[in-house]
């Protein structure tokens, strides 16, 4: 964002005044009262020019102030509460303004998010869907307002964001798959546990996953079935798949939230007789994969996406040239690597 126009006109204007001034000075008759008082008189449009012109300079890298909007998905999940502290950073960093709502996995709340920023008259929305179709009318609503959305890990279905920032989630699901098989030796009996239905990102991870097993046909996928990203849920759900499948050798969960609940259902085995492979890098995972309950996860790195949705969202704002989609790159972490993470 770049201050350089307003900060040089500021400066000339008062730069102008200044000689202005010195050239009364040497008109009128040193020492006289009245002659004083008319220097006094004229010192203030500059000194009020060259406040302007400081007063330009603050507030981050330009004068000119955007407003951001930001619904999350869930601030209930620790990927997305790092996601938003990255926003936030940079929006301040950027001296924007960003609000930021907490959709809590409700695509009709999130729908009205996005309709009150347009009618709000922010100069940008950023959305983290929860439902990718659902997410659509409103973000076409907004962009025939003239409002440009930028999408955050999860795409918009319908194609009316300005850019998409997310990891390589096919990429992702591809490295998990790969890790398992090279554990298992390409043998063995795994569940997978899905994300919310409707999303981009579980589409994606388990398409990638899909095709990484595709190396070990001697894998076999006893079962899948959703969880919604949630560790409870993922609770819930690896306890019932265990009963009717005693002996799996691994679990591949679509993020870490999962592969977290789907560790406590297994309780001793996690990580000694079933392998556990999730896909975020929280904090919590990380401290899983030390301690070796986990035997793995696809880390993306949440600050950096909420970070590079803001940088995109305010170029929009301001009619720049932004990239149709933005990748961040996922990195494999285990126990060999894990301390370089956080």
């Amino acid at each position: 964002m770049d201050t350089s126009q307003d900060t040089k006109q500021g400066t000339t204007q008062g730069t102008k005044q200044g000689a202005t001034q010195d050239t009364r000075r040497h008109m009128g008759r040193p020492g006289g009262r009245g002659n004083a008082r008319r220097r006094r008189a004229r010192s203030v449009p500059a000194a009020a020019v060259l406040a302007l012109a400081a007063a330009g300079c603050g507030g981050g890298s330009s004068g000119e102030h955007v407003e951001v909007g930001l619904t999350v998905s869930t601030l209930n999940n620790p990927f997305f509460v790092e996601m938003k502290k990255g926003a936030e950073a940079e929006a301040k960093a950027r001296g924007a303004e960003l609000t930021v709502q907490d959709a809590q996995n409700d695509p009709s709340q999130q729908a009205d998010q996005i309709q009150n920023f347009t009618s709000k008259n922010v100069r940008a929305v950023i959305v983290n869907p929860v439902d990718t179709d659902a997410a659509a009318p409103a973000v076409k609503a907004a962009d025939n307002a003239g409002v440009p959305v930028v999408a955050a890990d999860r795409t918009v279905a319908g194609g009316h964001v300005k850019t998409a920032v997310a990891s390589d989630n096919v990429a992702g699901g591809t490295m998990a798959a790969r890790r398992l098989g090279s554990r298992l030796h390409g043998k063995g009996s795994i569940l997978v546990l899905r994300g919310q239905p409707g999303t981009s990102a579980s589409r994606e991870r388990g398409k990638g996953f899909a095709r990484g097993l595709r190396k070990y046909p001697g894998i076999h996928v006893a079962a899948r079935q959703a969880a919604d990203f949630d560790r409870s849920k993922a609770l819930d759900v690896t306890t019932n798949l265990l009963q009717s499948h005693p002996h799996v050798d691994a679990v591949f969960a679509e993020n870490d939230e999962m592969a977290l609940g789907a560790v406590k259902a297994l309780g001793g085995r996690a990580g000694r007789q079933v392998d556990v492979v999730g896909f975020d890098g929280t904090p919590d995972a990380l401290k899983a994969v030390k301690k070796g309950t986990m035997s793995a996860t696809i880390a993306q790195q949440p600050e950096q996406l909420g970070r590079m949705a803001v940088r995109n969202a305010i170029k929009a704002a301001k009619k720049k040239r932004v990239p149709g989609t933005v990748q961040v790159p996922v990195k494999p972490v285990d126990k060999g690597n894990a301390d370089r993470f956080r």
